[in-house]
């Protein structure tokens, strides 16, 4: 998967299409990722002691990893993900504009 933890990325098909997020874990064996603030849905959490009262928490659902794309931070478009060797490492860079991510 060439997403990791971290990156700026954007929604590019579904109900949260065109929102930009950060990567806050990568599901690699499932090939989902969970972004901050997107694709947001409730869940009812029961009271633990009694006299409490249940709630209702907004938590971020996986998207599958093929709906999003890399934000290149120099335009601020979306870019698809390349590999350059430099010296002996091996870094990720946009095709776009060919910036490290």
């Amino acid at each position: 998967m060439k997403l990791k933890k971290g990156d700026n990325v954007i929604v590019i098909s579904g109900k949260d299409k065109g929102k930009k997020g950060k990567i806050a874990s990568v599901l690699v064996e499932k090939n989902r990722v969970i972004i901050e603030g997107i694709n947001m849905m409730k869940k009812h959490q029961r009271p633990r002691k009694s006299g409490e009262k249940g709630t209702k928490m907004n938590i971020a659902m996986p998207i599958h990893a093929s709906n999003v794309m890399v934000v290149d931070s120099k335009t601020g478009e979306r870019s698809r993900v390349g590999k350059k060797k430099v010296g002996d490492k091996m870094i990720r860079v946009t095709k776009k504009s060919g910036q490290e991510i």
